[in-house]
C-alpha cells in the first residue's frame, strides 16, 4: 500500500474551472435564446428537467453517506468526501428548483384549446390553470377538483420547501460531523452521524415518492401510478452513483485520491450495474401493468410517449439505461477497467437525462413547440457546468480523505 497523504487538498483551478465556466456561459446563452425565440414553454420544461436532475444527484450524495453510516460500511470511508461535497451543493440546487417551479406556476400564456382561448401557467397547467377546481367554471375538471386539496399552489410549494429543506439540514449535519471528526477523532461524531443517518433514511424513504409525484407526475395530473415514486427514486439513485463513480475516476486520473484502487471501483461498478437492473424492473413493471390494464386514465401517459416525435427516444431510453450497463459491466474485469467504467457512467447519465426528458416534455410542451436542439443541449451543459463548479469548489474546502474516520484503515486496505 502506497503512503497516503491525509492532508491532500483538491486544487480547483486550471482547465476544470475554465471548462465549467464555459459550460455555464453556454447554458445562459441557450436560456436567453430559448426565451427570445418564443419557445418559453419549452425553455421552462428544460429548466425543470435539469434543475430536478441537479437536485436529485445532490440528494443522492446525502443518501449515499447515510447508507454507509447506517450499514457501518468500511470500504467507502476513503471516498466519503465526494458525496459530502454533493450535500454541500444541495442548498443551491434546491433554491434553483423551487425558483423555477414557482416562476413556471406564476407566469402564464394563452393557448387555443378546442376553439377557445385558455390562460394557463407554463408549468403544471394540467392542475394549476385557474377555474379547473371551481364548479360552474368553463374550465371545470371534476378529476382535478377531486385532487385540489393536495394539488394547490401554496401546499405544493410548501411541500417542496419542507422536503428539500430537510434534506439540506441532514446533509449539513453529516458534513459537519465528518469535519468535526477530523479535528477531534474518537467515536462521538461518528455515532452522531449514525443516528442522523437513520432518521434521514426514514424521512427520505417516505418523502422521495411524494417529491417525485409533485415535481414530475403532477405535470399530467389525470395520470397516476403508485410505482412512479420508486421508479423516479431508482433513476435518481443510479444517476447519483454514476456521478460519484465518474468523479472518483476523474480525480484519480488527475493525480488525486491515489488510495482508491480497482477494488473500490469494482464496488462502485457493482452498484451502477445492480441499480440499472433495479430501474429497469420498475420501468417495465409500470409499463406492463399499464399496458395490460389498458385503462384510459393510465394508458394516455404511454400513448403520448408513442407519438412519432417521442417513440424513438422511448425505446432508446431502455437500450441506454438497461442494455449498456448490463452488457458492458457484467464481468468482473469490466468493473475494474477504468476507461470502460467511465464511459458506461457517462452513457447512464445521458440515458437518465433522456428518461427525465420523456417524463417531462410530452406533458408540458404542445406539439407546435416540441423539438430537440441547442436549447436542450445548451441548458443541460449549463447545469453540468454549474454542478461541477459548485461541487469542486466545495471539495476544495476540506481534505480529500476523512482522516479520522473509524473505518479508514479498512477502506485503505479494501480488497475483493
Amino acid at each position: 500500500m502506497k503512503a497516503v497523504s491525509y492532508d491532500q487538498q483538491f486544487e480547483f483551478s486550471g482547465k476544470a474551472k475554465t471548462y465549467s465556466l464555459i459550460a455555464i456561459a453556454i447554458g445562459l446563452i441557450a436560456l436567453v435564446l430559448g426565451f427570445l425565440s418564443g419557445h418559453t414553454e419549452r425553455t421552462f420544461a428544460n429548466l425543470l428537467l435539469m434543475s430536478y436532475y441537479f437536485a436529485s444527484v445532490c440528494m443522492q450524495g446525502i443518501l449515499f453517506c447515510a447508507i454507509q453510516y447506517v450499514a457501518q460500511a468500511g470500504w467507502s470511508a476513503s471516498i466519503i468526501r465526494i458525496p459530502q461535497a454533493y450535500a454541500k451543493v444541495l442548498p443551491y440546487a434546491a433554491f434553483i428548483l423551487i425558483a423555477i417551479i414557482t416562476l413556471g406556476l406564476i407566469t402564464s400564456h394563452e393557448v387555443l384549446e378546442e376553439g377557445k382561448k385558455i390562460v394557463e401557467p407554463y408549468l403544471y397547467a394540467h392542475w394549476a390553470t385557474k377555474g379547473l377546481s371551481v364548479k360552474g367554471s368553463e374550465n371545470y375538471d371534476a378529476i382535478i377538483a377531486g385532487k385540489s386539496v393536495f394539488l394547490n399552489i401554496p401546499f405544493f410549494i410548501g411541500r417542496l420547501i419542507v422536503f428539500l429543506g430537510l434534506y439540506c439540514i441532514f446533509g449539513a449535519l453529516l458534513t459537519k460531523y465528518s469535519n468535526n471528526e477530523d479535528n477531534l477523532g474518537g467515536m462521538l461524531n461518528y455515532n452522531k452521524s449514525f443516528k442522523m443517518s437513520a432518521i434521514f433514511l426514514i424521512i427520505f424513504g417516505f418523502t422521495t415518492p411524494i417529491f417525485a409525484f409533485d415535481a414530475i407526475m403532477s405535470l399530467e395530473a389525470h395520470y397516476y401510478s403508485t410505482l412512479f415514486g420508486w421508479y423516479n427514486f431508482a433513476a435518481m439513485w443510479v444517476s447519483g452513483l454514476s456521478v460519484l463513480t465518474l468523479t472518483v475516476i476523474i480525480l484519480r486520473q488527475n493525480g488525486y485520491m491515489a488510495w482508491v484502487t480497482d477494488n473500490h471501483l469494482h464496488d462502485l461498478g457493482k452498484l451502477v450495474f445492480a441499480f440499472s437492473i433495479f430501474w429497469t424492473y420498475l420501468w417495465f413493471s409500470q409499463f406492463l401493468l399499464t399496458y395490460y390494464a389498458n385503462l384510459p386514465e393510465e394508458s394516455i401517459y404511454y400513448y403520448r410517449r408513442w407519438e412519432p416525435e417521442f417513440k424513438p427516444w422511448f425505446w432508446l431510453n431502455i437500450v441506454i439505461n438497461f442494455c449498456t450497463p448490463v452488457l458492458l459491466l457484467m464481468s468482473r474485469d469490466a468493473k475494474r477497467t477504468t476507461t470502460l467504467l467511465k464511459y458506461v457512467c457517462i452513457a447512464v447519465l445521458c440515458g437518465h437525462w433522456l428518461d427525465y426528458y420523456l417524463m417531462i416534455m410530452p406533458g408540458t410542451v404542445g406539439p407546435e413547440g416540441r423539438g430537440f436542439g441547442f436549447e436542450e443541449i445548451g441548458i443541460a451543459l449549463g447545469f453540468v457546468g454549474l454542478f461541477v463548479f459548485l461541487m469542486l469548489t466545495a471539495l476544495s474546502k476540506t481534505s480529500l480523505i476523512a482522516k479520522k474516520h473509524p473505518f479508514l484503515e479498512e477502506s485503505l486496505n479494501h480488497h475483493i
